[in-house]
């Protein structure tokens, strides 16, 4: 798939708002790629295949984990706002011919994170929460700091993602935790 077929079936398959934040968020993850010396055209597709999932019903979303148990591993017993990224990355895979193990893997973890993320996850991570139609509070603060330090960027939109969450009521993702973490542990190494 390339990025002019991956724009238009992220057209066909958002409406007008999460598609104008698709178009944001691999403006952005070219930014971090070009930054951090990343594959450009990696960031750009993982970005618009990102959410293309996002607008499927629950059901369908739980139908899809349950059809590919070998791609979606233990992500039914997981948050159901989650369960986009890595539905995208199994209809990348299974669909749309999408084998790039290094862009599944980013569109699959861009909303909670993983232990041992990537170069190319934590672009895309960072340009979902940071992409220009973002603004809540410390998002500049955020847009500044990963383009200064990507772990360090990390380390502070998963604090951030598990604060808003918690204050939320709403379960926390184990995976966000151990990644929160993995970055924390990555820090305290560096001093």
């Amino acid at each position: 798939m390339d990025l002019k077929e991956a724009k238009e079936l992220a057209r066909k398959r958002l409406g007008d708002k999460r598609y104008h934040h698709t178009l944001n968020v691999e403006k952005m993850a070219v930014k971090l790629a070009e930054r951090y010396g990343a594959d450009c055209d990696q960031a750009a597709l993982a970005a618009l295949l990102h959410d293309t999932a996002k607008e499927m019903p629950t059901a369908d979303q739980l139908a899809l984990l349950r059809a590919h148990p070998d791609l979606a591993g233990n992500t039914e017993n997981r948050p159901t706002p989650i369960w986009h990224g890595v539905c995208a990355a199994i209809l990348a895979k299974t669909e749309w011919g999408v084998t790039d193990e290094a862009v599944l893997s980013a569109v699959a973890c861009h909303t909670a994170g993983k232990p041992g993320m990537t170069l190319l996850d934590k672009i895309l991570f960072l340009a979902d929460m940071t992409s220009e139609e973002r603004d809540f509070d410390g998002v500049e603060e955020l847009r500044q700091l990963e383009m200064e330090d990507i772990d360090k960027a990390m380390y502070k939109a998963l604090d951030d993602s598990m604060t808003f969450v918690k204050k939320g009521n709403k379960p926390l993702d184990s995976m966000s935790a151990a990644a929160w973490e993995d970055f924390r542990k990555l820090l305290a190494a560096r001093g």
